[in-house]
């Protein structure tokens, strides 16, 4: 440990210092202490914090980057996620119904909702982008409740896991990729 320490103070390692939101704001009834299915997981990604957040917020780039997303339809006119944004999709292989409870423009986004199958089950799900030297920290976290996760959880019990763990790799690629298209053709990224 006295080695680890000396290295500290000669600099020979450094820290990155991240400004990083301090926790998810959980509506009471879907914190993780209340609800039997809470993960987290997390991804530092080449690319701006205005990219993936441009992604987020448009439901025509789901299918591109959501595993099993086939389809989002805003139901409140709207033609990108906002505050209130009431929407349907298919995630986890159910329809979903769900509205964004958070936004704050390229730092937070969560939207909760039900499976359409049994509204009795609930989940949450949340999203913080930080800026980083290199592009991005991406940190989403979700918590589930009611019979209907349950039982796909006892199914498979890091199934929801998984599926996050390769939703952040899609989306880091996506938004590389239209980084690198947006450099070539040497226009900024909306």
């Amino acid at each position: 440990m006295r080695s680890l320490d000396r290295a500290f103070r000669q600099g020979a390692v450094q820290f990155l210092e991240i400004s990083v939101f301090e926790a998810i704001n959980w509506p009471e009834a879907m914190a993780p202490s209340r609800s039997p299915i809470h993960f987290t997981n997390e991804l530092e990604i080449e690319a701006s914090p205005e990219t993936i957040w441009s992604l987020l917020v448009d439901p025509q780039a789901w299918p591109t980057f959501y595993p099993g997303v086939e389809h989002v339809q805003l139901l409140d006119g709207h033609d990108s996620l906002r505050l209130g944004t009431r929407f349907e999709t298919n995630l986890a292989g159910q329809d979903v119904f769900a509205s964004v409870q958070e936004f704050q423009p390229v730092t937070r986004i969560a939207w909760g909702g039900y499976p359409k199958a049994s509204e009795a089950s609930r989940a949450y799900h949340a999203w913080i982008i930080t800026p980083t030297p290199k592009g991005s920290h991406l940190w989403t976290e979700e918590t589930m409740q009611g019979p209907f996760w349950i039982e796909l959880a006892k199914q498979d019990p890091e199934v929801f896991w998984r599926t996050h763990e390769r939703l952040l790799a899609a989306l880091a690629k996506v938004a590389a990729e239209r980084e690198n298209r947006a450099g070539q053709l040497g226009i900024a990224d909306d």
